[in-house]
């Protein structure tokens, strides 16, 4: 998966964003857990979803 591009999540609404952010939240959780359980087939997109997280919760805090 690539990451979103802050011009992409800028244009959502506040809301929206807001649901975007707690579904990447949930998602990391579970991939962490996928990892540790030595599962997990792209560790990398770990590093991709807190990287979109981060992003999010500047957008969020700039409004």
């Amino acid at each position: 998966m690539k990451a979103r591009k802050a011009k992409d999540l800028r244009e959502l609404a506040t809301d929206e964003l807001s649901r975007v952010l707690i579904e990447s939240a949930e998602t990391l959780t579970k991939q962490k857990w996928e990892h540790s359980l030595k599962t997990l087939k792209d560790p990398a997109y770990l590093k991709i979803l807190k990287k979109d997280i981060a992003r999010m919760h500047t957008i969020l805090n700039e409004r």
